[in-house]
């Protein structure tokens, strides 16, 4: 596969975030503050060079993997047939992990904007569109809801990951009562979406064997 024009755009997004966190890199604190409890309260810090480059380093190596995963995945003749989908959530999540660095950044510049304001808008946004990609991903190793099951049927993966698409687009909306419930707002993002993919992994053995009975 050559290298496309989405990777290449996701690669000099990257290579933007880096350079603007060098820029505000001099004005940043000595210790940063890195994770925040339940409440939304900083309680957890780091030196400057890691607070300021964990986030774009991380980001990097999962755009490396996103890049790699159509090229190697043993199906991944499937994998070009949404390729479109596939390309889409790359770029919302690059967007979801700037929302988290920006986060941090205005944070230790003294712009304390809550995390619990900030990750509800986040995940609904990622959730949202993961569930799009799941709706729409043809059977593969790397993407959609991966089961014993899905991967044994191509029924069973249409059905399960149909079904997942659309809980996830409702753990979206779910996210998004956490900007009003800031004091819970990890609640809403996590339980919802934990509860619907241990839903659709039992319901994907159940589909199977449905199917093997029938």
């Amino acid at each position: 596969m050559k290298i496309r024009k989405n990777e290449i755009v996701c690669v000099l997004i990257v290579l933007a975030i880096f350079l603007s966190t060098a820029y505000v890199y001099p004005i940043l604190p000595e210790n940063m503050a890195s994770h925040w409890n339940i409440a939304g309260d900083a309680d957890g810090y780091i030196s400057k060079l890691w607070g300021a480059f964990l986030m774009p380093i991380v980001l990097a190596g999962i755009l490396a993997l996103f890049i790699i995963i159509p090229r190697i995945d043993p199906l991944k003749n499937n994998i070009i047939k949404f390729i479109e989908y596939y390309d889409m959530f790359v770029i919302v999540f690059i967007i979801f992990i700037l929302l988290l660095h920006m986060q941090i950044i205005l944070w230790n510049i003294g712009y304390e904007i809550s995390p619990n304001s900030v990750l509800p808008i986040g995940f609904a946004f990622l959730f949202y569109f993961l569930g799009i990609l799941c709706e729409n991903a043809q059977r593969n190793w790397s993407v959609g809801m991966r089961t014993p099951w899905t991967l044994s049927s191509e029924k069973v993966w249409k059905k399960t990951n149909k079904l997942a698409g659309k809980l996830l687009k409702i753990s979206a909306a779910i996210c998004l009562f956490g900007i009003i419930f800031q004091d819970y707002a990890v609640y809403f993002i996590l339980i919802p979406v934990i509860v619907f993919m241990i839903y659709s992994f039992v319901y994907s053995y159940l589909e199977y064997k449905k199917l093997e009975k029938n």
